[in-house]
């Protein structure tokens, strides 16, 4: 018997290292050039910033050697990450300019908007350790504080709309209370109850002479920067053209009155759109059932039309479905049991049931199994249940 030399494998990774270095190295002569990193000129001459410079119309002093040493440090900081810039810049189109007039209707400084690149990247479902969610951050608290929906179905600080909203609300009793939108947006990061006690400790009621928390001191400096760059992408080396920039939310409104748990299937196929279009358009909505009640909810821009005349066939399909799939557990079944018994998959059973699997089935208990649906003939006459709001 030949004598196995067990070191070999060892050996004979070196060719594999070896490729896979030489791939590694020769990667953008593959799929293209990497993306250039900014000169030390070019970052030199973004450091050059004309005065005077403002935050919501108050001064920032930038005579001040260490506030332009901080704030120099956050510009170098976000444009060496020019994928991140890159991306806010992509992303500006699509949310700025609801949020933008939402500032204006309220007659709040235009500049607050920066805060939600800041904090979220504008990403609905941006989260943080601490538990803060959304485009503005909130946590769970505060959002219900200034009348955002949380529950385990519908999460408000996810919507653009509803939660830009409750930060207007946020930020004008911030400002009530320091008198500064620079004070306000100090806050906004660490507390109302921590920024004041500071004010009282030190006796300065100016947020660039004032020792807060390291996070603190960099937050509004970061805005700043967010907002000297999105100002005048170009000077900061981004010379992106219309077509590079993501398109508009566009959608419409409509008005859906559930008398049941709604699946956003129904809802998706009145809108002629996809589950997932619906989930994007509404990130708020947390699972796959419009709770019972009332609710506003948005659809791809034209679906409104004819709407209710597809949305309650569907509706009235569904639950007739619905009743004639009704499982009543026995002794014994398991989810698993169940699942193979009517060959569906385990996931959408406990999806379409909302159950915890961890859960033992109990004798007597419903579950609702989901069968293939019959094709659907849409009335020609206007339904109930949904209507159109226009935008």
């Amino acid at each position: 018997m030949p004598k196995i030399n067990l070191k070999e494998p060892r050996f004979m990774k070196w060719p594999l290292a070896v490729l896979l270095g030489i791939g590694l190295f020769s990667w953008p002569n593959i799929f293209g050039e990497s993306p250039k990193s900014p000169t030390d000129s070019s970052l030199i001459s973004s450091l050059k910033i004309g005065t005077p410079l403002e935050f919501c119309d108050e001064l920032v002093p930038l005579e001040n050697q260490e506030v332009r040493e901080r704030l120099e440090k956050e510009l170098l900081l976000t444009l060496w990450d020019r994928p991140q810039v890159i991306l806010w810049l992509k992303r500006s189109r699509r949310y700025l300019p609801y949020i933008e007039e939402m500032l204006q209707k309220n007659e709040m400084p235009g500049d607050l908007k920066y805060i939600t690149l800041a904090e979220s990247a504008l990403r609905p479902h941006a989260g943080s350790q601490k538990g803060a969610i959304g485009f503005w951050q909130f946590m769970e608290h505060t959002g219900r504080q200034y009348g955002l929906v949380i529950n385990s179905r519908i999460d408000e600080r996810r919507n653009i709309f509803a939660s830009t909203q409750a930060a207007i609300r946020y930020f004008k009793d911030l400002y009530k209370a320091f008198g500064s939108w620079t004070l306000a947006a100090a806050a906004y990061n660490m507390g109302r109850e921590g920024l004041a006690r500071e004010i009282q400790e030190q006796g300065i009621k100016d947020y660039y002479h004032l020792y807060l928390p390291i996070e603190t001191q960099r937050y509004v400096l970061r805005i700043i920067t967010v907002k000297l760059i999105l100002s005048d992408p170009k000077r900061y080396g981004f010379h992106l053209s219309d077509e590079d920039y993501y398109p508009p939310l566009e959608f419409d409104r409509v008005q859906l009155n559930c008398l049941q748990d709604t699946h956003l299937r129904i809802i998706a196929q009145a809108a002629k759109t996809d589950f997932k279009e619906i989930k994007d358009l509404n990130p708020e909505i947390r699972g796959y059932f419009l709770s019972a009640g009332k609710h506003t909810i948005l659809i791809p821009q034209g679906a409104s039309q004819g709407f209710e005349a597809r949305y309650q066939p569907l509706l009235n399909h569904r639950v007739v479905d619905q009743k004639e799939q009704i499982y009543a557990v026995k002794k014994g079944d398991t989810l698993s049991s169940v699942a193979d018994q009517f060959g569906v998959p385990l996931s959408v059973i406990i999806a379409l049931n909302r159950l915890d699997p961890k859960t033992p089935l109990r004798p007597g208990d419903k579950l609702i199994i989901p069968r293939e649906e019959e094709p659907v003939e849409y009335d020609k006459g206007e339904g109930k249940g949904a209507s159109p709001i226009n935008d």
